[in-house]
């Protein structure tokens, strides 16, 4: 091949550094590539979970208030126990997800918990999702009797 004028070849150090510039922008979009797939699984699991507090917190509302008049009433079993084998039996988490729900008889005035076997018609319901044995998203409203 015949060269013209002043023109030479690549030399070694030319081509390494091509080279590293090219490795360094491939490792940057691996890297960048790897994040995004984490950071979308995160929001997956967040979204999955507050969809179950959500549909959970919902559930409990349309269940009778745990006093005398509701039908599954027994002094024996705390509210609690009551909304968990509620919803247990009606909303069921996807593999690897569990629903912790507890309600606690409040005093309206101050919000405070009362005493226990209490209820001045007013809980507070805390419902608890976890992914894996780990804490995903805790979400509180009211339950009031109506």
């Amino acid at each position: 091949m015949k060269r013209l004028g002043n023109q030479k070849g690549l030399t070694l150090i030319e081509v390494i550094i091509a080279l590293a510039v090219f490795a360094a922008i491939a490792v940057s979009v691996f890297v960048a590539l790897i994040v995004s797939t984490r950071t979308t699984a995160s929001v997956n699991e967040n979204t999955t979970a507050e969809s179950l507090t959500r549909a959970t917190l919902e559930y409990i509302k349309s269940c009778c208030y745990y006093d005398e008049d509701c039908p599954d009433y027994d002094e024996s079993v705390s509210p609690t126990q009551y909304y968990q084998g509620k919803v247990i039996g009606n909303i069921s988490p996807p593999p690897g997800y569990e629903i912790e729900v507890t309600a606690v008889p409040i005093d309206p005035a101050t919000y405070l918990p009362l005493a226990s076997g209490d209820d001045d018609g007013i809980q507070k319901v805390t419902v608890k999702v976890y992914h894996d044995n780990e804490l995903e998203v805790t979400t509180e409203s009211y339950k009031v009797n109506r």
